[in-house]
């Protein structure tokens, strides 16, 4: 399974650690399902989004990515994505425009800064 979710102990916060290429089964199975439940549960949530040996999606999971980001894009507050690759820099920045979230890029050197910022100033409730 190259995706791994964790959600971080009453922070809502969601940890996805994914490498390899992502499927529409990782969407279907485990990806979607938690955003749910995370949505449900605690209305607005902040992912941190690490990539390590990460290669992107297969055609359908792209696709299932942007549909769930467009549908959560004000459930979302922050994305923190951690990458080794420019190119991963890149998909950062042009992601930008199609959610309500801050989002940063963060070097995989600097991934304790990235938990800190997607952490910082959580309201509970």
């Amino acid at each position: 399974m190259p995706i791994k979710l964790t959600e971080l102990k009453d922070a809502k916060v969601l940890e996805v650690t994914a490498s390899g290429k992502l499927t529409d089964e990782d969407y279907q199975q485990y990806f979607i399902p938690e955003l749910e439940r995370l949505t449900k549960q605690h209305g607005k949530f902040r992912l941190l989004f690490e990539m390590t040996e990460f290669h992107g999606w297969e055609p359908k999971a792209a696709w299932d990515d942007f549909k769930l980001n467009l549908k959560h894009r004000h459930d979302i507050e922050r994305v923190a994505m951690v990458g080794e690759k420019k190119w991963q820099h890149w998909l950062t920045e042009f992601a930008k425009p199609f959610t309500g979230a801050k989002v940063r890029y963060f070097d995989h050197t600097e991934a304790l800064q990235a938990r800190a910022w997607v952490g910082e100033n959580i309201v509970s409730g």
